[in-house]
């Protein structure tokens, strides 16, 4: 998985939302009937009480910095998922590439194993985390930095890796278009992006009721803190909350347009299975975007 880029804003917990299941991480849900629960490993919690919500919001890269000791478990426990992203990412790169930048690298694992399957010889990990960046092999290109901060890095890539909602943790939605505006920078036009993201009305995963909720406040007051959410881990015994943010397609769609890029292809993706599904919401959204 990947790890998100950007500061946490000053919100208390009441002024967002605090949804169940994101990403690698679980949440906490306000929205009935959802209740206490743990994975099979009892490594991560999702608890429907407001103690949970309660805790400190950490800015995303401190909070990975914590999560960092449990986060190949917290791969494993999505393992169908990922792969079956990867596999997808993998078949869709351009023959010829040669070298990839993957942002938000975390443990640097999955990015190597994309590039070695791609044939990929020039590997960059982008990952603020210092923790995070320690587990990372010793030999990796690592890039000490947040995602909105590549203006200042020069170089091209081939291929360019956003995975695991990891744009989630960028806020708000004028500093996505900017990271977005800088892969397009780096990247050829010949080259591949590939994002994918925790979709807002994937009611395979959220449920049915909470879906509707979701598409109901989109439609009566609709606004860009929308799908901001509080992410919450339980790491060792001890609560670990950040910011994050579940899309809609037509919320990334204009995004990816005001950035200069168009989508080639899109995959729904289910984010138990990982099996490729028909309709949008029966999962999570991959993207293969190229420059316009």
């Amino acid at each position: 998985m990947s790890r998100r880029q950007g500061g946490s804003r000053d919100r208390s917990s009441m002024g967002r939302e605090i949804n169940s299941n994101y990403g690698h991480g679980n949440l906490v849900s306000r929205t009935p009937p959802f209740g206490a629960r743990s994975d099979s490993r009892g490594l991560v919690a999702a608890v429907n009480s407001p103690a949970c919500a309660a805790g400190e919001l950490l800015d995303p890269v401190a909070a990975y910095d914590r999560v960092a000791p449990v986060y190949a478990c917290l791969a494993k426990q999505r393992g169908a998922y990922l792969d079956a992203i990867d596999r997808i990412v993998v078949s869709e790169i351009p023959p010829g590439s040669r070298s990839l930048l993957d942002v938000g690298a975390g443990d640097g694992a999955r990015a190597g194993r994309i590039a070695g399957a791609a044939g990929l010889r020039d590997l960059v990990l982008l990952e603020p985390s210092g923790v995070m960046r320690s587990h990372c092999p010793a030999q990796a290109n690592i890039w000490d930095m947040r995602a909105e901060d590549l203006h200042c890095r020069q170089g091209s890539f081939d291929v360019i890796t956003c995975l695991w909602n990891v744009l989630g943790h960028i806020l708000p939605t004028a500093a996505r278009v900017a990271v977005l505006r800088q892969f397009v920078r780096l990247v050829p036009l010949e080259g591949r992006i590939f994002i994918d993201l925790n979709h807002r009305y994937n009611a395979r995963h959220y449920g049915a009721v909470a879906t509707a909720a979701r598409f109901l406040r989109d439609q009566v007051s609709p606004g860009d803190g929308n799908g901001d959410v509080t992410v919450t881990w339980s790491v060792e015994g001890r609560l670990v909350s950040t910011t994050g943010h579940v899309f809609t397609h037509r919320e990334f769609a204009a995004m990816a347009q005001a950035a200069g890029l168009r989508i080639e292809k899109r995959f729904v993706v289910d984010y138990a299975s990982g099996a490729l599904r028909r309709w949008s919401f029966e999962g999570n959204l991959l993207y293969v975007l190229r420059r316009l």
